[in-house]
């Protein structure tokens, strides 16, 4: 296409998950209800962590920040969702779009990390007991913590400068209800060759390495695991790894799927479909995972009914 027929873009559109008037309202109040679950059973599992000191420890430090994470991951797609759902206009400005994709890749950055920082802790927990409470100490916490927050939002800021120095044609719109970064770079002008390349060779390098890191880990638990001579032993280790192993799951399943393919092939329609799953429904589910599964969590839930 010739230079001069490219259109500066100050603002996109963003269709949504569906453009049919009939499903905006049942859409409307299916996510505005997957959106108060998720924020107040993250609150709900951030208060009793912070409010129980039994569960002051490594793992639900990071159960926190995963609890955490997962609400800034939630409300940077959702509230602008719902309020396009009614919208005659569904725009969003050129910065703002940055904006959430920056953010949008931040949090999801984060919560990979957090999940294999929460696989090592296991690793130690069951594998190396005795030496648990000498290696990670608060200050190792602390410093692993703050090392996902940096890590995420230098990945995010990689992506989002990428991202930047597209130049997008006169169709401004997105049919998705965020601005992801596969239907940006479809209806760009100018050549994704470069963000694919490091779609596929950082992003694979960071999502991929933390799932060979938390699979790792899980195959050395096991092996651990099948050699306890106690039943009930072998039990109490696995139902601390379940919730985990759950939540690794899903969220690597949808993320692998969705971006670890050629821009060629990326469907949009199935790719929102499957989107909502692990920016909406995974970090809705989280609470429940690990507080039903959880004997810990449920017994500091009992003592703090007690003590209202």
């Amino acid at each position: 296409m010739d230079n001069n027929n490219w259109t500066s873009v100050s603002q996109f559109v963003l269709l949504g998950i569906s453009t049919h008037p009939d499903e905006q309202i049942p859409l409307f109040l299916l996510f505005l209800l997957m959106y108060i679950i998720n924020i107040s059973g993250n609150v709900f599992i951030i208060t009793l962590i912070v409010s129980a000191p039994p569960l002051h420890t490594p793992m639900y430090v990071f159960l926190s920040n995963l609890a955490l994470a997962d609400i800034c991951f939630t409300s940077t797609t959702v509230p602008k969702m719902l309020q396009n759902i009614f919208s005659s206009t569904k725009v969003i400005s050129y910065m703002s779009c940055l904006a959430q994709t920056y953010f949008f890749i931040c949090f999801a950055a984060m919560e990979n990390f957090l999940l294999a920082v929460m696989a090592y802790d296991r690793y130690m927990a069951i594998c190396h007991p005795l030496h648990y409470p000498t290696v990670l100490t608060g200050r190792l916490c602390a410093q692993m913590v703050a090392l996902c927050h940096v890590l995420s939002h230098l990945h995010a800021l990689l992506h989002t400068l990428l991202m930047g120095r597209l130049i997008f044609c006169a169709d401004n719109r997105i049919p998705h209800f965020f601005c992801d970064l596969y239907p940006l770079m479809k209806i760009s002008c100018t050549s994704t060759q470069l963000n694919t390349l490091m779609i596929h060779t950082e992003g694979v390098i960071i999502i991929n390495g933390a799932l060979v890191f938390i699979i790792a880990s899980y195959a050395i638990i096991i092996s651990a695991v099948l050699q306890m001579p106690s039943a009930s032993g072998k039990w109490k280790a696995f139902s601390t790894c379940g919730s985990h192993l759950t939540v690794v799951a899903i969220f690597y399943g949808t993320l692998t799927w969705v971006y670890f393919r050629p821009l060629s092939r990326y469907s949009v329609t199935k790719g929102r479909i499957v989107t909502v799953l692990y920016t909406v429904v995974t970090p809705m589910l989280n609470p429940f995972i690990y507080s039903l599964r959880n004997g810990d969590v449920k017994e500091a839930f009992r003592k703090w009914v007690k003590r209202l």
